[in-house]
């Protein structure tokens, strides 16, 4: 069992009140940072995020996720995700210490690769890891919430038909599974987290992904790490169901919520979102 968070663990407070002077001025030893984007988007989400810590001195790379980007041929698995990673990792150089900021997907995926390496790699091999930003995951995957999205995103790919007579008895279920039947202020409705219902190109993605996800526990990858790992949420995001459960699984924590962000909080607020980034890397610095 992990010992108590060692660090500050920030209360969900504007990031308005975070020292403007962390704004630009770079952690003392620069990381090569990798930034992993969100399901059926792409690197490009990342650009003002990698032009603020470029501009404070860091190395910077900005990932494709098979099936997304440079790499839409692709399928997704957690496999070939964790490849991905590793290269850009490794593009640093093999001392050189290392952030992965993930959003959603990324998010995810980027807390897996890193409790996959702390569990399985040797010091030879390993990257050195400085420290994760995870925005927009603080749901846990494991369990029925997650294969029930899965499960409607598959009516979405098979036919408008079916996902007309499906989508209501799925929304409802739900809804349950994550709120235990009780409702919940601003709703868990599947529609509402699928938008359109109409099929489109790219709800494979979100099946072959969320199949992956499916069974994996954030909450059980973070207690793996023993490097810090800051959690940044969208205040309107409708996922941040278990925040505290992954602040309190970390050896070293904290929880930042952005005012009037949603679940895309890097998009929604990125001034806000970089001075977050800045203060994550001086943390990470420290360890």
């Amino acid at each position: 069992m992990n010992s108590p968070s060692a660090a500050v663990a920030l209360p969900p407070v504007p990031t308005a009140a975070l020292p403007a002077e962390t704004r630009a001025d770079p952690a003392p030893e620069r990381a090569g940072i990798v930034f992993v984007h969100g399901m059926r988007t792409s690197s490009a989400i990342w650009e003002r995020q990698v032009e603020h810590v470029r501009d404070a001195g860091h190395d910077a790379v900005a990932v494709d996720l098979p099936a997304h980007g440079a790499l839409h041929r692709e399928r997704f698995s957690m496999p070939r995700a964790f490849e991905v990673l590793d290269e850009a990792a490794g593009s640093f150089g093999a001392d050189r210490p290392v952030v992965v900021v993930g959003l959603s997907l990324g998010g995810y995926t980027s807390l897996a690769w890193a409790a996959h390496h702390a569990s399985t790699a040797t010091a030879a091999t390993a990257p050195h890891l400085s420290g994760v930003v995870a925005a927009g995951c603080s749901s846990d995957p494991k369990g029925k919430p997650v294969a029930l999205f899965r499960d409607v995103a598959h009516l979405a790919v098979t036919g408008t038909t079916t996902v007309r007579r499906g989508l209501r008895d799925a929304s409802l279920a739900w809804r349950a599974a994550l709120t235990g039947g009780r409702s919940r202020a601003g709703g868990l409705e599947v529609a509402a987290l699928l938008g359109d219902a109409a099929p489109r190109p790219g709800w494979d993605i979100v099946t072959d992904a969320l199949t992956h996800l499916a069974g994996r526990s954030s909450v059980a990858s973070t207690r793996a790490l023993r490097v810090p790992v800051w959690f940044v949420n969208g205040a309107r995001d409708r996922m941040r169901l278990e925040e505290s459960r992954h602040v309190a699984a970390a050896e070293r924590g904290a929880l930042v919520v952005v005012p009037d962000a949603g679940h895309d909080v890097n998009s929604d607020a990125p001034d806000a979102f970089n001075r977050v980034l800045s203060r994550a890397l001086h943390d990470f610095a420290r360890a």
